[in-house]
C-alpha cells in the first residue's frame, strides 16, 4: 500500500465516519440526556467495536462470519431489536418529558459508565454494515505488493481512530450547548426525533434482512 493510497483512503474514511448513522444517534441522544461523561464512554464503546471487527476482517475471520448466513443474520436481527429497544427508551422519555442528567463528570457512578460504554458497543457490534465496510472496502485499497494483513490493519485502525476523534468532538460539541437546550419541550424534541432516528435505521436494517 502506497501512501498517496493511504491518503485517499483517510478521506473516504473521513466522510463515511462523518455520516450519521446509529452510532452518532446513540452518541447524542446519551451525550445530551446523561452529560459529557456519557457521550465519550459510549463513542469508546463504539470504537472497540470498531476495532474488534477490523481486526476480524484483516485476518480474515470477519469472511467466515459474513458467509455463514445463519450467524450473519442473527447479528442483523439483535441489532435490528437493539437499535428498536433503544429507540423505543427514547421516544418514551420524550413522553414523559424526564430530564437530564447533571453533566458534572464527578456525578456519574461507574455503573453509568460501563453502562454507556455497552450501549455504544452493542449499537456496533450489532450492525453488519460495519462489518460488510471493512470486508467491502479495505480490499479495494490494499496492493498486491506488502503485507496484506498488516495494510488491513493499518485502514481498520485508521478508520477507528478517525471515529473517535469526530465522536470526540461531537460530545464536546454537545457539551458546550447542552446548557442552551434544558427546556423541557426542546428536550422532548430532541428524544423524540432520536428515538424516531434510531426506529428508522432498525426498520431499515430490518428490511434489508428479507
Amino acid at each position: 500500500m502506497t501512501w498517496p493510497t493511504y491518503g485517499t483512503f483517510v478521506i473516504f474514511a473521513a466522510i463515511v465516519v462523518i455520516a450519521p448513522g446509529p452510532d452518532f444517534a446513540v452518541v447524542v441522544r446519551n451525550s445530551l440526556a446523561r452529560g459529557r461523561t456519557a457521550g465519550f464512554f459510549t463513542s469508546l464503546g463504539v470504537v472497540i467495536s470498531c476495532l474488534l471487527q477490523g481486526t476480524l476482517a484483516a485476518f480474515g475471520v470477519g469472511l467466515v462470519i459474513a458467509r455463514s448466513q445463519p450467524l450473519f443474520l442473527a447479528i442483523r436481527w439483535a441489532g435490528v431489536a437493539y437499535l428498536g429497544y433503544l429507540g423505543v427508551q427514547a421516544l418514551l422519555a420524550a413522553r414523559r418529558g424526564a430530564g437530564w442528567e447533571s453533566a458534572n463528570t464527578e456525578a456519574v457512578p461507574r455503573t453509568r459508565r460501563l453502562a454507556a460504554l455497552r450501549q455504544g458497543f452493542l449499537c456496533n457490534i450489532t450492525n453488519p454494515k460495519v462489518l460488510a465496510f471493512y470486508l467491502s472496502v479495505l480490499p479495494q485499497f490494499l496492493g498486491h505488493a506488502g503485507t496484506p494483513t498488516i495494510d488491513a490493519l493499518a485502514l481498520a485502525y485508521t478508520h477507528a481512530v478517525l471515529g473517535v476523534v469526530w465522536l470526540f468532538a461531537l460530545v464536546a460539541f454537545l457539551h458546550h450547548v447542552r446548557a442552551w437546550i434544558q427546556r423541557r419541550r426542546v428536550r422532548r424534541g430532541l428524544d423524540a426525533m432520536t428515538g424516531t432516528a434510531l426506529i428508522g435505521f432498525a426498520s431499515a436494517l430490518a428490511v434489508e434482512s428479507r
